[in-house]
């Protein structure tokens, strides 16, 4: 037969597991909340998020390995629907962890496969279409700043030297 965990142990342990839980998640949504394409980012706001999504890994990581040992403690002595909420929480923690992991960002815009170049006389831009040009030696290009604006990065060869357009 097991003994109940007195109630003031398990309730500190569900206090902790929560704690942690929170800490593990905030590492991941914190950044995602600030860092936000095409919104005003304060400079203050975006040095935190950058501070907590440099560190996110291990703190996430951290954070899922004390959330599992907490569970683990927890889960003998528990009715279903309890294991339920155990399991949803492990669910988010650990999904944090991954999440902190990947650069979610790049989903956000779709990476230019391969630039393609056209004479100027075949250009259909604008004539007050904004642009950024390199030169390099005899070659030169033009990258429109409207498709810039969107994709934001570009890697190119100009004149024989790899080039990295940004905007």
């Amino acid at each position: 037969m097991t003994t109940p965990v007195a109630p003031t142990r398990s309730r500190s342990v569900w206090i902790l597991l929560a704690l942690a839980a929170l800490i593990g998640v905030a590492a991941f949504f914190v950044p995602t909340f600030i860092i936000r394409p095409f919104t005003h980012q304060s400079a203050r706001g975006l040095f935190l998020a950058m501070a907590i999504r440099q560190r996110a890994p291990i703190v996430s990581l951290i954070s899922a390995i004390v959330c599992l040992l907490l569970v683990a403690t927890l889960w003998p002595r528990r009715k279903k629907w309890s294991r339920a909420g155990l399991t949803v929480i492990m669910l988010i923690v650990t999904a944090s962890a991954v999440m902190s992991r990947l650069n979610y960002f790049e989903w956000m815009f779709h990476p230019v496969q391969s630039a393609q170049f056209e004479a100027e006389s075949a250009s259909k831009l604008d004539k007050g279409e904004m642009i950024l040009a390199v030169r390099f030696g005899d070659d030169a290009r033009a990258y429109p700043i409207r498709e810039m604006a969107y994709h934001h990065i570009l890697n190119d060869v100009v004149g024989g030297v790899p080039v990295a357009v940004t905007y």
